[in-house]
């Protein structure tokens, strides 16, 4: 008899702890931040910024979860199909939610639209080509040259298959004949890792994984993206003479599609707070990023907006039918 009301009385205990919790209401407990980066990619610094900021806000912990692969687009599928309690969020680039579903759509059958609920822009970066300091070519004329002589012997790490990186490299081949070889990494870091080492000759990433390599001189950038001011010698292909521009990268934040209204409505203002933090506004700057807030409906936009323009392109490049 004894046993059976300590099993009552556990019971109880549970249900009233329950109750509790939800009394609180939501957040009550940690929220895992997935990063769809490897370890010390731009995005994975940048996000873990964020966290540290929106656990601030939300004032519980926010855990960030690295899962890379597939041009961020393996990160973000897990959390399409994360529970919809608002306790599995992502921080995601443009790539993973428009190119990489525009070349893949057989293994990329989440869409942005239906799967995911905008809660609001983050940050941007440019994106640079680069190579090693040594290299000996030293502007991009002589780099394209060189890849014009030398078929197939460019080899450009990027992101991923679908990522930013991957359409500069089609777009400058397009526009210039170079012939340049992309090749795809889990992430920044390991492509340039392979670059330092001598396995492949170029690196397409967001600028802030290649900060710190740009102003020692083991790199050197050929062509970005947009101008930054702590690097106004890299030119951008407008300043080259082409017509063709190229784009940057741009991360955001997602939970998946179906969330609790009442969840929303704590999670965006807190994010809009934290992607507005003038303190993480500097940090993101000495990362080569520019903070840009934007809610949810614009971000929705400018991926439509993107969509049209990467599909276009990928058709002049022979990517897509």
């Amino acid at each position: 008899m004894m046993r059976g009301i300590l099993i009552l009385l556990s019971i109880a205990s549970l249900q009233l702890i329950t109750a509790d919790l939800q009394a609180q209401g939501y957040p009550n407990q940690a929220i895992n931040l997935v990063l769809p980066y490897a370890p010390g990619d731009a995005g994975d610094v940048a996000g873990r910024l964020m966290a540290e900021e929106l656990g601030k806000q939300l004032k519980v912990p926010i855990v960030p979860v690295n899962r890379p692969g597939a041009g961020a687009t393996t990160g973000t599928d897990s959390v399409v199909k994360a529970k919809k309690d608002g306790y599995t969020i992502l921080i995601a680039p443009n790539a993973a939610l428009i190119s990489a579903r525009i070349l893949n759509p057989d293994t990329v059958r989440y869409d942005p639209f239906k799967d995911l609920t905008p809660l609001g822009m983050a940050f941007r970066s440019p994106l640079v080509l680069a190579v090693r300091g040594d290299a000996e070519y030293k502007n991009f004329r002589e780099l394209i040259e060189y890849s014009k002589k030398n078929p197939g012997k460019v080899r450009v790490g990027t992101f991923g298959v679908g990522s930013g990186g991957h359409f500069v490299v089609e777009i400058i081949n397009s526009i210039t004949g170079a012939g340049m070889t992309m090749v795809p990494f889990k992430g920044a870091s390991p492509a340039i890792t392979a670059l330092l080492g001598g396995h492949i000759e170029g690196v397409c990433p967001a600028l802030g994984t290649i900060t710190s390599h740009l102003k020692s001189g083991g790199l050197k950038g050929m062509v970005i993206s947009g101008k930054f001011p702590e690097f106004p010698d890299i030119p951008t292909l407008d300043q080259l003479g082409y017509q063709q521009k190229l784009w940057g990268v741009w991360w955001a934040f997602f939970a998946p599609a179906g969330i609790p209204a009442e969840v929303s409505a704590v999670l965006i203002p807190a994010i809009e707070k934290t992607a507005k933090n003038p303190t993480s506004a500097a940090k993101l700057a000495a990362l080569g990023m520019v903070q840009d807030y934007a809610p949810g409906e614009k971000l929705l936009a400018e991926i439509r907006e993107e969509q049209k323009t990467i599909e276009e392109i990928s058709k002049k490049a022979g990517l897509i039918k």
